[in-house]
């Protein structure tokens, strides 16, 4: 009878909770949250890992792997790693930093008025390819109250 029938009549949930429990339970990724604190959770939730399935092996990554990259600037702590073994294979997310939908990592940019050579308001997310098209001043630049450099010459880098 159609009127009496339950969920649990038609669907044996057993196979689906084992596959979940097998998955969290044994994945190279899978790890228990650390709520030591509000900030040791928070930092927890934005780490990455270069390790696990279809990743590096620890005794396979090389230095250069390992190093900070110039398209880790405003996307990766570069201090925020841990040490021994997976010493920059573990990173964790900037303060600002954003992970697209297609799963790429964004950085805030403040752009610069090409007529007024000012800084303006708006915010543009850039990955790191995007942003080799574009010339990037240090976040540390001098500015006045109304968006101008201080200084004369200005650090900046253009891939």
């Amino acid at each position: 009878d159609t009127n009496t029938i339950t969920p649990q009549q038609l669907i044996n949930i057993r196979p689906v909770i084992a596959s979940i429990k097998e998955f969290f339970g044994s994945s190279q990724l899978s790890q228990f949250m650390d709520q030591t604190n509000p900030l040791a959770e928070l930092t927890h939730k934005r780490r990455l890992s270069a390790l696990g399935p279809g990743g590096l092996t620890r005794e396979r990554a090389g230095m250069e792997v390992r190093d900070v990259h110039y398209s880790h600037y405003g996307r990766m702590c570069p201090i925020e790693t841990p040490e021994g073994p997976n010493i920059g294979l573990i990173n964790s997310l900037s303060s600002f930093a954003k992970v697209n939908r297609f799963g790429f990592i964004e950085t805030p940019y403040r752009r610069v008025d090409p007529e007024t050579g000012k800084v303006t308001p708006r915010i543009d997310y850039l990955t790191a390819d995007e942003e080799d098209n574009y010339v990037v001043a240090q976040a540390n630049a001098k500015l006045s109250d109304d968006g101008s450099f201080l200084d004369d010459s200005i650090v900046a880098r253009f891939r």
